[in-house]
Protein backbone atom coordinates (compact mmCIF):
# COMPACT_ATOMS: atom_id res chain seq x y z
CA UNK A 1 0.00 0.00 0.00
CA UNK A 2 1.69 3.50 -1.00
CA UNK A 3 -0.17 6.68 -0.38
CA UNK A 4 -1.25 7.26 2.98
CA UNK A 5 0.51 8.57 6.03
CA UNK A 6 0.79 5.25 7.81
CA UNK A 7 -0.88 3.06 10.59
CA UNK A 8 -2.33 2.74 13.43
CA UNK A 9 -4.65 5.71 11.22
CA UNK A 10 -5.61 8.77 13.49
CA UNK A 11 -6.82 11.46 11.35
CA UNK A 12 -7.31 11.00 7.72
CA UNK A 13 -10.13 8.84 5.59
CA UNK A 14 -7.31 7.48 3.56
CA UNK A 15 -5.30 6.22 6.18
CA UNK A 16 -8.73 4.74 7.85
CA UNK A 17 -9.73 2.78 4.37
CA UNK A 18 -5.89 1.69 4.24
CA UNK A 19 -6.34 0.28 8.16
CA UNK A 20 -9.32 -1.93 7.86
CA UNK A 21 -8.41 -3.00 4.72
CA UNK A 22 -5.25 -4.13 5.01
CA UNK A 23 -5.23 -5.90 8.62
CA UNK A 24 -8.45 -7.75 7.42
CA UNK A 25 -6.40 -9.22 4.32
CA UNK A 26 -3.31 -9.89 6.82
CA UNK A 27 -5.84 -11.79 8.68
CA UNK A 28 -6.47 -13.96 5.74
CA UNK A 29 -3.39 -14.61 5.58
CA UNK A 30 -1.85 -12.03 2.49
CA UNK A 31 1.62 -10.14 3.42
CA UNK A 32 0.28 -6.56 3.84
CA UNK A 33 3.18 -4.13 3.53
CA UNK A 34 2.28 -0.26 4.52
CA UNK A 35 4.58 2.26 3.45
CA UNK A 36 4.77 4.61 6.48
CA UNK A 37 6.02 8.33 7.46
CA UNK A 38 7.11 8.88 10.54
CA UNK A 39 5.82 11.89 11.13
CA UNK A 40 2.45 11.03 11.07
CA UNK A 41 3.15 7.57 13.07
CA UNK A 42 5.74 8.62 15.92
CA UNK A 43 6.85 5.65 16.51
CA UNK A 44 9.17 3.05 14.89
CA UNK A 45 6.79 0.03 15.45
CA UNK A 46 7.35 -2.58 12.25
CA UNK A 47 4.01 -4.28 13.13
CA UNK A 48 0.08 -3.63 13.27
CA UNK A 49 -2.50 -5.77 13.81
CA UNK A 50 -0.13 -8.46 11.49
CA UNK A 51 0.86 -5.79 9.04
CA UNK A 52 4.23 -5.33 8.59
CA UNK A 53 4.70 -0.96 8.54
CA UNK A 54 7.69 0.07 6.49
CA UNK A 55 9.20 3.76 6.74
CA UNK A 56 10.78 5.83 3.73
CA UNK A 57 11.87 9.34 4.20
CA UNK A 58 9.91 12.07 3.18
CA UNK A 59 10.11 16.44 3.52
CA UNK A 60 7.72 18.43 5.76
CA UNK A 61 6.13 20.21 2.83
CA UNK A 62 2.42 20.94 1.58
CA UNK A 63 3.40 20.28 -1.97
CA UNK A 64 6.51 17.69 -1.80
CA UNK A 65 5.81 15.63 1.22
CA UNK A 66 2.99 12.96 -0.23
CA UNK A 67 5.34 13.16 -3.48
CA UNK A 68 8.53 12.26 -2.19
CA UNK A 69 7.60 9.97 -0.08
CA UNK A 70 5.24 7.86 -3.21
CA UNK A 71 8.12 8.30 -4.96
CA UNK A 72 10.87 6.94 -2.41
CA UNK A 73 8.03 4.31 -1.68
CA UNK A 74 7.65 3.34 -5.02
CA UNK A 75 11.19 3.17 -5.68
CA UNK A 76 11.75 0.53 -2.98
CA UNK A 77 8.93 -1.83 -4.23
CA UNK A 78 11.96 -2.83 -7.47
CA UNK A 79 13.45 -6.38 -6.16
CA UNK A 80 10.73 -6.40 -3.57
CA UNK A 81 8.95 -9.21 -4.95
CA UNK A 82 5.41 -7.75 -4.61
CA UNK A 83 2.40 -9.39 -6.13
CA UNK A 84 0.67 -6.15 -6.12
CA UNK A 85 1.44 -2.55 -5.80
CA UNK A 86 -2.13 -0.75 -4.88
CA UNK A 87 -1.66 3.02 -4.49
CA UNK A 88 -3.95 5.30 -2.79
CA UNK A 89 -5.31 8.64 -4.50
CA UNK A 90 -4.21 10.61 -7.52
CA UNK A 91 -1.10 12.38 -6.52
CA UNK A 92 0.56 9.38 -4.61
CA UNK A 93 -0.05 7.46 -8.67
CA UNK A 94 1.96 9.98 -10.42
CA UNK A 95 5.21 7.71 -9.26
CA UNK A 96 2.61 3.93 -10.46
CA UNK A 97 4.53 3.46 -13.46
CA UNK A 98 7.96 2.22 -11.61
CA UNK A 99 6.39 -0.73 -10.46
CA UNK A 100 4.05 -1.14 -13.54
CA UNK A 101 7.61 -0.91 -15.95
CA UNK A 102 10.30 -2.14 -13.25
CA UNK A 103 8.86 -4.90 -11.48
CA UNK A 104 6.72 -8.00 -12.02
CA UNK A 105 3.99 -6.39 -9.67
CA UNK A 106 0.37 -5.98 -10.41
CA UNK A 107 -0.80 -2.22 -9.94
CA UNK A 108 -3.84 -1.16 -8.49
CA UNK A 109 -5.11 2.32 -7.81
CA UNK A 110 -8.14 3.24 -5.54
CA UNK A 111 -9.19 6.98 -6.00
CA UNK A 112 -10.97 8.31 -3.27
CA UNK A 113 -12.20 11.37 -4.68
CA UNK A 114 -11.09 13.66 -8.33
CA UNK A 115 -9.22 16.80 -7.28
CA UNK A 116 -11.43 18.74 -9.89
CA UNK A 117 -14.26 17.38 -10.80
CA UNK A 118 -15.50 19.94 -13.54
CA UNK A 119 -14.84 23.56 -13.96
CA UNK A 120 -16.88 25.01 -11.45
CA UNK A 121 -15.07 23.45 -8.97
CA UNK A 122 -11.61 24.61 -10.16
CA UNK A 123 -11.21 27.99 -7.96
CA UNK A 124 -12.19 26.18 -4.39
CA UNK A 125 -9.35 23.43 -5.77
CA UNK A 126 -6.79 25.85 -5.97
CA UNK A 127 -7.70 27.47 -2.94
CA UNK A 128 -5.85 24.35 -1.17
CA UNK A 129 -3.77 23.03 -3.50
CA UNK A 130 -2.50 26.50 -5.93
CA UNK A 131 -2.72 26.27 -9.26
CA UNK A 132 0.76 24.30 -9.66
CA UNK A 133 -0.18 21.61 -7.34
CA UNK A 134 -3.71 21.35 -9.55
CA UNK A 135 -1.88 21.00 -12.90
CA UNK A 136 0.36 17.80 -11.46
CA UNK A 137 -2.69 16.37 -10.01
CA UNK A 138 -4.49 16.97 -13.61
CA UNK A 139 -1.17 14.73 -14.75
CA UNK A 140 -2.05 11.92 -11.86
CA UNK A 141 -5.49 12.13 -13.06
CA UNK A 142 -4.45 11.17 -16.83
CA UNK A 143 -2.51 8.80 -15.62
CA UNK A 144 -4.65 6.82 -13.21
CA UNK A 145 -6.47 6.05 -17.12
CA UNK A 146 -3.67 4.58 -18.46
CA UNK A 147 -0.66 2.97 -15.69
CA UNK A 148 -2.74 0.61 -13.75
CA UNK A 149 -3.80 -2.49 -14.19
CA UNK A 150 -7.03 -2.17 -11.52
CA UNK A 151 -8.57 0.95 -11.08
CA UNK A 152 -11.08 0.75 -7.65
CA UNK A 153 -13.44 3.90 -7.27
CA UNK A 154 -15.15 4.50 -4.53
CA UNK A 155 -17.74 6.60 -5.48
CA UNK A 156 -20.31 4.86 -8.12
CA UNK A 157 -20.66 8.21 -9.65
CA UNK A 158 -16.59 8.27 -10.53
CA UNK A 159 -17.43 5.30 -12.57
CA UNK A 160 -18.25 8.01 -15.29
CA UNK A 161 -14.97 9.31 -15.17
CA UNK A 162 -13.16 5.96 -15.51
CA UNK A 163 -16.13 4.88 -18.49
CA UNK A 164 -13.03 5.11 -21.31
CA UNK A 165 -9.75 3.75 -19.49
CA UNK A 166 -8.51 0.37 -20.60
CA UNK A 167 -8.67 -2.19 -18.08
CA UNK A 168 -10.27 -3.19 -14.65
CA UNK A 169 -12.37 -0.24 -13.24
CA UNK A 170 -14.28 -1.66 -10.32
CA UNK A 171 -16.81 0.63 -8.05
CA UNK A 172 -16.22 -0.81 -4.48
CA UNK A 173 -17.51 1.77 -2.03
CA UNK A 174 -15.76 2.59 1.72
CA UNK A 175 -16.88 0.63 4.50
CA UNK A 176 -18.19 1.83 7.65
CA UNK A 177 -16.92 0.47 11.45
CA UNK A 178 -18.98 1.67 14.34
CA UNK A 179 -17.33 1.24 18.09
CA UNK A 180 -20.23 1.09 20.54
CA UNK A 181 -17.30 1.19 23.39
CA UNK A 182 -16.99 5.17 23.62
CA UNK A 183 -16.03 7.49 26.46
CA UNK A 184 -19.16 9.75 27.39
CA UNK A 185 -17.13 11.54 30.09
CA UNK A 186 -15.03 13.18 27.13
CA UNK A 187 -17.28 15.75 26.65
CA UNK A 188 -16.96 17.19 29.84
CA UNK A 189 -13.21 17.30 29.53
CA UNK A 190 -14.27 18.86 25.66
CA UNK A 191 -16.73 21.38 27.02
CA UNK A 192 -19.32 20.16 25.10
CA UNK A 193 -23.01 19.27 26.77
CA UNK A 194 -23.90 16.02 25.86
CA UNK A 195 -27.17 16.15 23.05
CA UNK A 196 -26.86 19.67 23.16
CA UNK A 197 -24.56 20.46 19.94
CA UNK A 198 -24.28 19.85 16.12
CA UNK A 199 -21.70 18.16 14.84
CA UNK A 200 -19.16 18.06 12.04
CA UNK A 201 -16.05 16.16 11.66
CA UNK A 202 -12.83 15.81 8.95
CA UNK A 203 -10.26 17.89 7.53
CA UNK A 204 -9.90 22.06 8.43
CA UNK A 205 -9.40 22.54 4.63
CA UNK A 206 -11.49 24.92 1.91
CA UNK A 207 -13.36 22.13 0.09
CA UNK A 208 -14.79 20.87 3.49
CA UNK A 209 -16.91 24.47 3.33
CA UNK A 210 -16.83 24.80 7.06
CA UNK A 211 -16.90 28.85 7.22
CA UNK A 212 -20.30 28.18 5.25
CA UNK A 213 -21.30 25.86 8.38
CA UNK A 214 -19.84 28.69 11.10
CA UNK A 215 -21.22 31.65 9.43
CA UNK A 216 -24.96 29.52 9.04
CA UNK A 217 -24.96 28.34 12.51
CA UNK A 218 -24.38 32.17 13.80
CA UNK A 219 -27.69 32.66 11.72
CA UNK A 220 -29.81 30.46 14.19
CA UNK A 221 -30.74 31.60 17.29
CA UNK A 222 -30.86 28.32 19.15
CA UNK A 223 -29.06 26.77 22.35
CA UNK A 224 -27.05 24.46 20.92
CA UNK A 225 -23.55 23.89 20.57
CA UNK A 226 -21.44 23.78 17.08
CA UNK A 227 -18.61 20.88 17.76
CA UNK A 228 -16.06 21.11 14.35
CA UNK A 229 -13.62 18.13 15.29
CA UNK A 230 -10.47 17.92 12.97
CA UNK A 231 -7.23 20.14 12.19
CA UNK A 232 -5.28 21.58 9.00
CA UNK A 233 -3.84 19.91 6.33
CA UNK A 234 -0.98 22.23 5.16
CA UNK A 235 -3.94 24.96 4.72
CA UNK A 236 -2.78 26.88 8.23
CA UNK A 237 -4.50 30.00 7.04
CA UNK A 238 -7.86 28.54 6.33
CA UNK A 239 -7.61 26.95 9.97
CA UNK A 240 -7.07 30.83 11.35
CA UNK A 241 -9.93 32.15 9.45
CA UNK A 242 -12.30 29.48 11.03
CA UNK A 243 -10.75 29.79 14.34
CA UNK A 244 -11.51 33.64 14.17
CA UNK A 245 -14.45 33.22 12.72
CA UNK A 246 -15.27 30.75 15.97
CA UNK A 247 -14.01 33.30 18.32
CA UNK A 248 -17.21 35.57 17.11
CA UNK A 249 -20.21 33.01 18.95
CA UNK A 250 -19.13 31.21 21.94
CA UNK A 251 -21.09 28.60 20.87
CA UNK A 252 -18.68 26.68 18.47
CA UNK A 253 -16.19 24.62 19.90
CA UNK A 254 -12.86 23.50 17.68
CA UNK A 255 -11.11 20.71 19.91
CA UNK A 256 -8.75 20.06 16.98
CA UNK A 257 -8.78 16.21 15.98
CA UNK A 258 -10.26 13.50 18.46
CA UNK A 259 -10.27 9.79 18.03
CA UNK A 260 -11.42 6.62 19.17
CA UNK A 261 -13.52 5.64 22.19
CA UNK A 262 -13.90 10.13 22.32
CA UNK A 263 -14.40 10.76 18.87
CA UNK A 264 -17.20 7.30 19.03
CA UNK A 265 -19.05 9.64 21.98
CA UNK A 266 -19.28 12.57 20.02
CA UNK A 267 -21.11 10.97 17.52
CA UNK A 268 -23.41 9.11 19.77
CA UNK A 269 -24.16 12.52 21.49
CA UNK A 270 -24.88 14.94 18.78
CA UNK A 271 -28.23 16.23 18.18
CA UNK A 272 -27.31 16.41 14.09
CA UNK A 273 -24.44 15.79 12.02
CA UNK A 274 -23.54 18.32 9.50
CA UNK A 275 -21.03 17.89 5.96
CA UNK A 276 -21.09 21.11 4.10
CA UNK A 277 -18.50 19.83 1.97
CA UNK A 278 -18.05 21.13 -1.78
CA UNK A 279 -15.88 18.07 -2.90
CA UNK A 280 -15.56 14.75 -2.06
CA UNK A 281 -14.89 11.02 -2.70
CA UNK A 282 -17.11 8.65 0.08
CA UNK A 283 -16.65 10.94 3.19
CA UNK A 284 -16.26 7.70 5.81
CA UNK A 285 -17.66 10.39 8.70
CA UNK A 286 -20.80 10.70 7.21
CA UNK A 287 -21.28 6.43 7.10
CA UNK A 288 -20.13 7.00 10.71
CA UNK A 289 -22.46 9.64 11.94
CA UNK A 290 -25.12 7.43 10.02
CA UNK A 291 -24.41 4.21 11.36
CA UNK A 292 -24.36 5.68 15.07
CA UNK A 293 -28.13 6.85 14.11
CA UNK A 294 -27.35 10.85 14.01
CA UNK A 295 -29.58 12.99 11.87
CA UNK A 296 -28.16 13.95 8.86
CA UNK A 297 -27.49 17.18 7.01
CA UNK A 298 -25.60 16.95 4.06
CA UNK A 299 -24.74 19.32 1.09
CA UNK A 300 -26.30 17.89 -2.33
CA UNK A 301 -22.51 16.64 -4.13
CA UNK A 302 -22.52 13.37 -5.78
CA UNK A 303 -20.70 11.69 -3.11
CA UNK A 304 -23.96 12.79 -0.50
CA UNK A 305 -26.13 12.05 -3.02
CA UNK A 306 -24.68 8.05 -2.91
CA UNK A 307 -25.38 7.87 0.79
CA UNK A 308 -28.52 9.34 1.05
CA UNK A 309 -29.69 9.96 -2.97
CA UNK A 310 -32.99 12.16 -1.64
CA UNK A 311 -34.00 14.39 1.84
CA UNK A 312 -35.86 13.25 4.06
CA UNK A 313 -36.53 13.10 7.61
CA UNK A 314 -33.70 12.14 9.41
CA UNK A 315 -31.37 13.08 6.10
CA UNK A 316 -31.54 16.13 4.16
CA UNK A 317 -29.67 17.46 1.49
CA UNK A 318 -29.58 20.99 0.66
CA UNK A 319 -27.71 22.99 -2.47
CA UNK A 320 -24.22 22.84 -2.03
CA UNK A 321 -22.55 26.46 -1.36
CA UNK A 322 -25.93 28.23 -0.62
CA UNK A 323 -25.55 29.36 3.13
CA UNK A 324 -29.30 30.33 3.40
CA UNK A 325 -30.14 26.56 2.49
CA UNK A 326 -27.75 25.42 5.22
CA UNK A 327 -29.32 27.73 7.73
CA UNK A 328 -32.39 26.71 6.83
CA UNK A 329 -31.61 22.42 6.71
CA UNK A 330 -29.95 23.30 10.72
CA UNK A 331 -33.46 25.15 12.23
CA UNK A 332 -35.77 22.39 10.54
CA UNK A 333 -33.26 19.36 11.94
CA UNK A 334 -32.90 21.16 15.31
CA UNK A 335 -36.90 21.86 15.22
CA UNK A 336 -37.72 17.98 15.00
CA UNK A 337 -35.63 16.50 17.51
CA UNK A 338 -36.36 13.08 18.55
CA UNK A 339 -38.62 12.57 15.96
CA UNK A 340 -35.83 12.97 13.09
CA UNK A 341 -33.45 10.51 15.28
CA UNK A 342 -35.83 7.34 15.49
CA UNK A 343 -35.78 7.83 12.12
CA UNK A 344 -32.08 8.51 11.25
CA UNK A 345 -31.90 4.83 13.68
CA UNK A 346 -33.59 3.12 10.67
CA UNK A 347 -31.28 4.97 8.20
CA UNK A 348 -28.15 4.09 10.25
CA UNK A 349 -28.91 0.25 10.12
CA UNK A 350 -29.38 0.70 6.38
CA UNK A 351 -25.90 2.15 5.83
CA UNK A 352 -24.04 -0.16 8.33
CA UNK A 353 -25.57 -3.24 5.98
CA UNK A 354 -24.65 -1.75 2.59
CA UNK A 355 -21.18 -0.39 3.61
CA UNK A 356 -19.30 -3.27 5.00
CA UNK A 357 -15.58 -3.71 5.35
CA UNK A 358 -15.77 -7.33 5.06
CA UNK A 359 -17.66 -6.79 1.59
CA UNK A 360 -14.60 -4.13 0.55
CA UNK A 361 -12.12 -6.81 1.40
CA UNK A 362 -13.51 -9.48 -0.59
CA UNK A 363 -13.97 -7.26 -3.51
CA UNK A 364 -10.71 -6.30 -3.55
CA UNK A 365 -8.76 -9.59 -2.81
CA UNK A 366 -10.98 -10.75 -6.01
CA UNK A 367 -9.91 -7.89 -8.02
CA UNK A 368 -6.27 -8.30 -7.12
CA UNK A 369 -6.86 -11.74 -8.34
CA UNK A 370 -8.06 -10.75 -11.29
CA UNK A 371 -5.09 -8.40 -12.38
CA UNK A 372 -2.33 -10.83 -11.28
CA UNK A 373 -3.67 -13.76 -13.42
Amino acid sequence: MIGQRGLPATYGGVERHVEELSVRLASRGHEVVVYCRRNYTGTDEIDFRGVRLKYVPTVESKHLEAAVHSGLASLNTIGAKFDVVHYHSLGPGLWSFIPRGLTNASVVQTIHGLAVQNRDRLDQDRAKWGSFATRVLRIGDWLSKRVPDGVIVVGDYLLDHYRDRRGTTEHIPNGVAISTDSDDTALGRLGIRQGGYVLFVGRLIPEKAVDQLIRAFARLDVDQQLVIVGGSSFTDDYEIELKELALQDERVVLPGYVYGRELAALYANATLYVQPSLLEGLPLTVLEAAAHGVPLILSDIPAHREVIPQSRPGARLYAAGDIDALTHAIRDGLSRGQADRDVAATTGRAVVAKYSWDAVTDATEQLYRRVSS
